[in-house]
């Protein structure tokens, strides 16, 4: 379980970085009208009841988790997989870093990749009625928006198949989950503040982009050499003994 802590948190970054990527951050609001079943106006006006808000929380947490659902699912797949394939895992390990560092170049737009710029989203034009249709629309962000989310969590995603568990990976997916969650989460529950704060951030999604893209392409360039493995055994030296203790009850 070396790696499994910096593991997560390149994971929950991941997730983090996702949602502020320039098709989901600046269409957040639209997001949440759809799956709360209310109008933007009611959203950007602050005029919601204390039901409507009460409404937009619990959809929020079922759209949470239908994505969440999705990515551990394929977290615990590519794990699985890599498994399986466990006599090549270096093979996979080192073409896996070369195709994160050419996912980074594709992310701070320095290397064009046409069939990852087709829109590849599934849209539903009416929203599923219910608690289970916020849930529904969930899967589908997660399984239809892979020009936006695609690269990052293509990356987590051969990041956790070189990992030695499955546990792991589910682990990896689930914080990567947790990185896209908590900021919807918070701009759901404060919708006027968020607006203000995402009308400042517009200007600076150039720069998140390409930080984004370098931290891929450093990323992939660690998997390639095999240094992610050191830095992995120095954050498992650098860990406090408490932090063990909630792993192990989470991979229980």
């Amino acid at each position: 379980m070396h790696g499994a802590q910096l593991n997560v948190l390149v994971a929950l970054l991941g997730g983090t970085l996702s949602f502020l990527s320039p098709c989901v951050l600046p269409l957040f609001p639209s997001y949440l009208s759809f799956v709360a079943g209310v109008s933007f106006e009611e959203l950007q006006g602050g005029t919601a009841s204390l039901k409507t808000r009460r409404a937009i929380l619990v959809n929020s947490l079922l759209f949470i988790g239908g994505f969440s659902f999705v990515f551990i699912s394929l977290g615990a797949g590519a794990t699985l997989l890599g498994k399986a394939l466990f006599a090549y895992q270096e093979i996979i390990q080192r073409v896996g870093g070369l195709l994160v560092i050419l996912l980074g170049l594709y992310v701070a737009g320095w290397l064009r990749i046409p069939f990852l710029m087709r829109e590849w989203r599934v849209e539903l034009v009416n929203r599923p009625a219910g608690y289970l249709g916020a849930f529904v629309v969930g899967i589908t962000f997660a399984a239809g928006w892979t020009p936006c989310i695609g690269p990052i969590l293509g990356s987590i995603l051969t990041l956790a198949s070189v990992t030695q568990t499955a546990s792991t990976g589910i682990l990896m997916l689930a914080a990567y989950s947790l990185g896209l969650a908590i900021p919807f989460l918070l701009g759901s529950l404060a919708i006027e503040r968020f607006l203000r704060f995402s009308d400042r951030f517009k200007r600076h999604l150039p720069v998140v982009t390409r930080v984004s893209g370098l931290i891929l392409i450093v990323l992939g360039f660690l998997l390639l050499t095999n240094y992610f493995a050191v830095l992995s055994r120095l954050a498992f030296s650098l860990t406090p003994d408490w932090l063990f203790g909630i792993e192990r009850q989470l991979l229980k």
